[in-house]
């Protein structure tokens, strides 16, 4: 009986000591958590945190160049244009314009009182039967140059061999252009000029 005693009152004792235990540590505990609530401190900043910022300045582009001046024109010179190229010659031709010339020595060669000057010569195309036969020849041809210096009035005065070469020959001189005479500031018209237009073969 006593020993039963002493077990309760022991383990009353015991259960007593381990409560008060709990309720120091929980006393504890909370009053740590409340020091470290108190401990936090917000700091709120009104102003940014300087920063170096780095200035990008932009530079203007340069100026452009100045526009280059076009080249001068060139005056204009006699366009002796091939349009069968080849093994086909062609001489070019001295044209005779009359009494007013005072003799010409080759092609587009004028006297000095201020007769027409040649801007643009064709050659006339050879035919190509006569190639084929190896036929040369030459045709004569009187024209006129108008006031706009153009060709006109184009006839055959001679032709060796006949009739083979004058279409052509014909056809080359009608494109020819001629800067006209100038007589007191005007243009005037010239008949009755000659020309020989040759047909020859290249041989080599």
């Amino acid at each position: 009986m006593i020993r039963f005693l002493f077990s309760l009152v022991t383990g009353g004792a015991v259960t007593f000591g381990l409560f008060y235990f709990m309720a120091f540590l929980i006393s504890g505990g909370a009053d740590r958590a409340e020091n470290k609530k108190e401990e936090i401190v917000v700091e709120i900043l009104t102003n940014p945190p300087e920063s170096e910022v780095q200035e990008r300045r932009r530079v203007p582009p340069p100026p452009p160049p100045p526009p280059q001046q076009p080249p001068k024109p060139q005056p204009p010179q006699p366009d002796n244009a091939n349009p069968n190229p080849g093994a086909i010659g062609f001489n070019m031709p001295s044209i005779d314009i009359g009494g007013t010339a005072g003799g010409l020595s080759g092609p587009g060669e004028f006297g000095r009182d201020g007769d027409a000057t040649p801007i643009v010569r064709i050659e006339p195309k050879y035919p190509t039967q006569a190639a084929r036969d190896g036929k040369e020849g030459w045709v004569q041809l009187s024209f006129t140059i108008n006031e706009l210096g153009g060709v006109e009035d184009v006839k055959v005065i001679d032709a060796e061999p006949k009739r083979i070469f004058n279409r052509e020959a014909m056809r080359a001189l009608r494109k020819w252009k001629y800067r006209p005479k100038i007589i007191d500031g005007k243009p005037q018209k010239q008949p009755g000029l000659t020309v020989q237009l040759d047909f020859k073969l290249n041989q080599d």
